[in-house]
């Protein structure tokens, strides 16, 4: 089944192009990652989707119903956080879960909270005064504000920023947790790639308000497409065992301090021990197919489309 669907979606604020064309879809179960440089669209999209911006042009589907703005209804399906989410610092974790509960027109019952604070992981700090709130709990109890109505569909908004290592963990598993054991679809933007290739099951990568690119992460990051850079010392000898091998095919380039191949990385140990055989000392390996370099890849031919061809 398909939570959201746009089609076609454009917004220009006066001479500036914010969204382009935009057309996706988001099925249930999804961790979607949406993907795109600062200004690239991603949070004026999110923001037409939750009717907070009407776009100028497109049509937004929501569970197959058409979403105009004025269908409210069909918002019950949804929870978000756009940005930072706004609480009352001057009140307690609680008392702004009740407020946002009572917000939602329906009986939710205080047990119903305290699962979400649980599952949050702020259970026993929902008195706390939410301006002693790290930024990470802040973030967590913008996530339980969301949930408070049992939304089939989550949208956050660079659920990351401000947060360290350690919060940026947290999150990562709680969306896992969300998406796994709660059985959410969730929508995430993020600047921290890795941590989007960390979590989600699809994604799309938008530039300048255009869609570059959109599916599976599997199918994107396809791992028999892996580059795999060795940095290494060889006097010539290891290189010429290596090209007379079947691993030939896989070689992009080489020279007495790096090798760089195009292969899977379940192959890697086998490599490994063919250049240690040969009297290569292999210094490092790593590799290069990250979901890093592949937006850096198509964010710079979108820049360029000469570049592409």
């Amino acid at each position: 089944m398909t939570i959201i669907e746009t089609q076609h979606l454009s917004k220009r604020f006066g001479s500036f192009q914010a969204v382009d064309d935009l057309s996706f879809s988001i099925k249930a179960g999804d961790v979607y990652g949406f993907l795109g440089q600062n200004g690239a669209g991603k949070s004026t999209t999110m923001r037409m989707l939750l009717g907070l911006i009407r776009p100028d042009s497109g049509k937004i589907f929501i569970k197959g119903s058409l979403y105009t703005g004025k269908e409210a209804h069909l918002l019950s399906y949804i929870g978000a956080i756009i940005e930072r989410p706004d609480m009352y610092g001057y009140l307690s974790g609680w008392d702004n879960l009740k407020i946002f509960a009572r917000l939602s027109f329906r009986p939710i019952p205080d047990s119903r909270l305290y699962e979400i604070l649980e599952l949050v992981g702020l259970r026993g700090r929902e008195q706390d005064k939410v301006r002693a709130y790290s930024q990470g709990m802040k973030q967590r109890l913008g996530i339980a504000i969301a949930m408070v109505h049992n939304p089939e569909l989550l949208i956050l908004d660079e659920p990351t920023n401000g947060l360290d290592p350690q919060g940026i963990a947290e999150m990562r598993q709680l969306i896992k947790t969300l998406s796994a054991d709660y059985g959410k679809t969730i929508l995430v933007s993020s600047h921290l790639l890795y941590e989007i290739e960390q979590v989600a099951t699809r994604m799309i990568i938008i530039h300048k308000g255009k869609k570059i690119v959109e599916g599976s992460v599997s199918e994107l990051l396809n791992p028999s497409e892996t580059l795999i850079e060795i940095n290494w010392n060889n006097s010539g000898e290891a290189l010429q065992q290596l090209s007379a091998s079947r691993w030939s095919q896989a070689i992009q380039s080489a020279d007495t301090s790096r090798l760089l191949l195009k292969m899977h990385p379940d192959e890697v140990p086998q490599l490994n021990r063919l250049l240690v055989s040969t009297g290569a000392d292999v210094l490092q390996i790593r590799s290069r197919h990250s979901l890093e370099d592949y937006f850096i890849q198509l964010t710079h031919d979108a820049a360029d489309p000469h570049r592409a061809l």
